[in-house]
């Protein structure tokens, strides 16, 4: 008997069991307009240089912008930052996306999350494309502790929060 896998599916259905922080990535085009998107494929690449990556869905807003090389911010989300995450996470457009949270913006000019668990600033170094992808590199040039960590998890479609410590 012939199966047919579909390992796209299983995959997604495996992703659900992978608890990630919620992140918002940052940018502004070369006029100043920002961008935001909600975020879980962020990860930290080396801590010599210190450098993140994230990865960006080509048909994503903030794709052209990212595209050009521009600088961006993660802001890595508190449990009780859900407004944010969901304005940036899909139910808004364009700088609607800006409005919860204290935004500001960098000296450089990308807009970062002030109240944020805490902001990695990056200038964008690397870019490589696979899949319906484009990853993204930055090295890291300042990083913003300013709560207390207890991070909104996406995980299983849901957004959640650490529960006790085993």
């Amino acid at each position: 008997m012939d199966q047919t896998v579909d390992v796209g599916s299983d995959l997604k259905r495996a992703l659900r069991g992978l608890a990630a922080s919620v992140v918002i990535v940052a940018t502004a085009d070369e006029s100043g307009k920002r961008y935001a998107m909600a975020a879980t494929a962020v990860t930290p690449v080396s801590m010599d240089p210190p450098s993140m990556l994230m990865c960006v869905n080509r048909n994503a807003s903030s794709h052209p912008v990212l595209f050009t090389g521009t600088d961006f911010s993660l802001n890595v989300l508190a449990a009780d930052q859900m407004d944010v995450a969901k304005l940036c996470g899909g139910a808004a457009k364009g700088d609607e996306r800006f409005a919860a949270g204290g935004w500001t913006l960098a000296d450089n000019g990308i807009p970062y999350l002030a109240d944020a668990q805490a902001v990695i600033h990056c200038t964008q170094r690397e870019r490589f494309s696979y899949g319906s992808h484009d990853i993204f590199i930055g090295d890291v040039h300042r990083v913003i502790l300013a709560r207390d960590i207890d991070p909104m998890l996406y995980v299983d479609g849901q957004f959640r929060r650490i529960g006790a410590i085993l």
